[in-house]
């Protein structure tokens, strides 16, 4: 059976990454509220998505309608440098998005295995049993990681729960979205960015499932890429300018 290829556009820069990655979110997001009366995101981590989100806070949004969840987040203090939240509210901090509709993890419980149950909790709450985003977003490690979803961990088995807990990863433990609650979502954006990410995007594209990224459905997704990462695809694989 032939796999299905994964969308991807090209840009040249970070930047226009990042603002191609603000105007899909705002488009989806309009079409969301139309249809369902809310609009709900899930965010990963790293640089460029913090510019796609200040990119897209500065859209003229239904900011009332709209939720913020996080796809994973690192075990640290409130504040932490290391938090995805600490970028994520920065980042979203010029739009008119209530503070209560970003749900962050709550990673600082001492216990965790609780913790992430709570945010299970919260997921329903939000998008239903089970629980079905709208779009989530989700970066791409060197190493073939996506969200907090690494190759070993026995994070990577679930298939009874939306939320897991994974062992120490780059000095910090975190709590993850699982592949069944990803692979539910209405639509993935992928944003890859940097050569350091070029070989395993051409993993990702081809879709090598020995990766933990390339267990990500793909129908109905979308992989944004700078001129960078995607310097080591087939050209006929390029799409975008």
């Amino acid at each position: 059976m032939q796999r299905e290829s994964l969308n991807i556009e090209m840009r040249d820069s970070i930047s226009s990454v990042a603002q191609r990655g603000a105007a899909v979110i705002a488009e989806e997001a309009r079409k969301a509220i139309a249809t369902r009366g809310r609009f709900l995101l899930a965010v990963s981590g790293d640089r460029t998505p913090w510019l796609m989100l200040s990119a897209l806070a500065k859209a003229d949004l239904p900011w009332p309608a709209i939720h913020i969840l996080q796809v994973d987040e690192r075990v640290a203090p409130p504040g932490d440098n290391d938090r995805n939240l600490t970028h994520l509210r920065e980042s979203l901090s010029s739009s008119q998005m209530p503070p209560e509709q970003i749900h962050s993890m709550p990673v600082e419980s001492p216990d965790l295995q609780r913790a992430a149950a709570e945010y299970s909790l919260t997921l329903e709450r939000l998008a239903g049993s089970p629980a079905v985003l709208d779009l989530v977003h989700l970066g791409l490690g060197p190493d073939g990681h996506t969200a907090s979803l690494v190759q070993g961990d026995p994070v990577l088995t679930i298939e009874d729960a939306n939320v897991g807990v994974t062992p120490p990863y780059q000095g910090r433990r975190r709590i993850t979205l699982t592949f069944p609650i990803l692979n539910r979502s209405r639509q993935i954006l992928w944003v890859v960015t940097g050569s350091d990410k070029g070989q395993t995007l051409n993993r990702l594209m081809a879709g090598d499932k020995s990766i933990p990224a390339g267990r990500v459905r793909r129908e109905r997704s979308l992989v944004l890429a700078d001129s960078a990462a995607a310097e080591e695809l087939p050209a006929e694989r390029r799409k975008g300018a």
